[in-house]
């Protein structure tokens, strides 16, 4: 594939596209596609949400924890990025930084098996 599918049609033809590839597990090209939406529309969280997503299950854990950051600095309640982000530190073998995260998580949603 070529940079110019990645970036081919509108916004929404490209966040749909996007998904399409992440529930066909194909989690690399659903993150091609979505940085160049992240990147035209930065202050929204659902794209940057799935590209975090696709991060993580490529195993490419860093740049899944920048992005999950920056949505947190978006919307600090968004209970799924929090215990991503929380995932994604114990991942990366950084439990104590994890610890925080997953607490406020089960807070927030009242499941304390996340904890």
């Amino acid at each position: 594939m070529t940079e110019t599918y990645y970036t081919h049609g509108s916004p929404a033809e490209r966040w749909d596209r996007a998904g399409l590839f992440f529930d066909a597990k194909d989690y690399t090209t659903a993150a091609h596609i979505l940085e160049g939406l992240v990147a035209e529309v930065p202050e929204q969280v659902a794209p940057r949400l799935l590209l975090a997503r696709a991060y993580y299950h490529s195993a490419q854990l860093w740049r899944a924890e920048t992005e999950l950051r920056a949505v947190l600095e978006r919307d600090p309640v968004e209970s799924y990025a929090r215990l991503m982000l929380g995932r994604t530190l114990q991942r990366q073998g950084r439990p104590d930084e994890a610890a925080p995260h997953l607490r406020l998580a089960a807070v927030m949603t009242g499941d304390p098996e996340l904890d």
